[in-house]
């Protein structure tokens, strides 16, 4: 097996993880198709499939794309897209536009997408792909940081790029891209996001230790109430949020977040405002805490994943010391 493929095992099943090396552009529909299963946002299309198959880095391009194919039931691995659990699409680009592509050391990998269909989700798979990109970006394009976004209110994803990969936040993104609406997303909630720079060659963090002195006297940013309401599909519970403290002399600080935002955005779409709300006041309450937080010297150094009673999430930020 050469480095353009590899076989994972996670949690009893198997999946192939391959680069996409194909020159037909039939061979790129495949990542069209997924993309929009997964967003379920057709407005927001990758580009044609002769255009995404010109832009390959193994064809014109700079582009990678990579899939993951779940084992079928005769244990071989279907590469026309019948059984894509996942992918993740993303190119080479620049940071000084003076310098341009002259030195490599001004080269970054931008990660655009990177998504699991709904059946797959909870075996890993999404971290899998990154560790396969990863490998890829740093021994075939010889590019040592990649740049991406994501909804900092998604706590699946700060948990994989912020806990386990140790990304940097660099910067709070607001509407980055304007009204987005489908699976993921809603229209009324605006779409902000952290935008990230991964060290390829720094470890993993790996498992946090059991919380220490400095994280049990942290401030807590959020004052959040749990109400069990109407929503879409049935009654549940909601975390909303109320008051902020962003005065706080503390080094250490929490900013809480939905366990689930995926589930808030769909459970609170109903037609009661009180409710419809709830989502909305969670972006506009986080937007100021990271931006006034991250002006006064604040970083994001770490995230916790279902801590305390009821679960809830938080992100570790500590103040920077002069």
């Amino acid at each position: 097996m050469n480095d353009l493929e590899k076989t994972v095992v996670s949690k009893g099943r198997r999946f192939l993880i391959r680069v996409e090396t194909s020159h037909e552009s039939r061979d790129y529909q495949k990542y069209e198709d997924i993309r929009n299963e997964i967003w379920g946002f057709p407005d927001d299309h990758l580009a044609g499939t002769r255009n995404m198959m010109c832009e390959n880095f193994l064809a014109e391009g700079g582009s990678l794309f990579i899939g993951a194919f779940a084992e079928a039931a005769d244990g071989g691995f279907a590469a026309d897209g019948g059984n894509l659990a996942g992918f993740c699409y993303g190119f080479a680009g620049v940071v000084d536009k003076e310098i341009g592509f002259r030195e490599l050391s001004n080269l970054r990998f931008y990660s655009q997408f990177a998504g699991v269909q709904k059946d797959y989700e909870g075996l890993g798979l999404g971290v899998l792909m990154k560790e396969f990109q990863r490998d890829i970006i740093l021994g075939r394009f010889g590019i040592g940081t990649v740049i991406c976004t994501y909804d900092p209110l998604t706590g699946i994803n700060a948990r994989r790029n912020v806990h386990h990969f140790g990304m940097d936040v660099l910067e709070y993104r607001v509407a980055t891209y304007g009204e987005y609406g489908g699976l993921l997303n809603r229209s009324d909630v605006a779409s902000d996001r952290f935008l990230m720079s991964w060290d390829l060659k720094k470890a993993p963090r790996g498992k946090i230790p059991p919380p220490g002195p400095s994280l049990r006297e942290a401030g807590r940013v959020f004052r959040v109430d749990n109400h069990r309401l109407k929503g879409r599909t049935s009654e549940l519970e909601f975390e909303v949020v109320r008051t902020a403290d962003l005065d706080s002399p503390k080094a250490m600080l929490l900013v809480q977040i939905p366990v689930d935002f995926y589930m808030m955005l769909r459970e609170t779409d109903v037609a009661d405002p009180g409710v419809r709300r709830i989502p909305v006041e969670w972006r506009l309450q986080t937007r100021q805490a990271f931006r006034t937080l991250f002006a006064r010297g604040y970083r994001v150094v770490d995230f916790l994943n279902k801590v305390g009673t009821p679960p809830a999430n938080y992100y570790v930020l500590i103040k920077e010391i002069d």
